[in-house]
């Protein structure tokens, strides 16, 4: 009986473990950061739409791992900016998803 009782807890705490080590892996928006002006940011977020202006229309997806140059101007939650890959081109992508 005690046996079974510590194999479970063992069990147990070996679940959590791991649980609480995966969470570690992935970057969460509380990790995320803003973007600083002048510097190549890298995307943490698992996708960030690139617009045209502040929710404006959208014109491209960037995904975590890639890059975007803030340039600023920073305005209501959004900052200007260059998106490499892909999209290639200037626009304005929503601030604070950035590692």
């Amino acid at each position: 009986m005690v046996t079974g009782t510590l194999r479970t807890a063992t069990l147990r705490t070996v679940a959590a473990v791991v649980t609480g080590l995966a969470l570690l892996a992935v970057p969460s928006a509380a990790e995320a950061a803003n973007g600083t002006v002048g510097v190549r940011e890298t995307v943490c977020a698992d996708s960030l739409f690139v617009r045209t202006e502040p929710l404006g229309a959208w014109m491209g997806t960037l995904y975590a791992g890639q890059t975007f140059l803030v340039k600023g101007p920073k305005q209501g939650g959004y900052v200007y900016g260059f998106a490499y890959g892909h999209v290639n081109r200037n626009g304005w992508v929503q601030d604070g998803w950035f590692c």
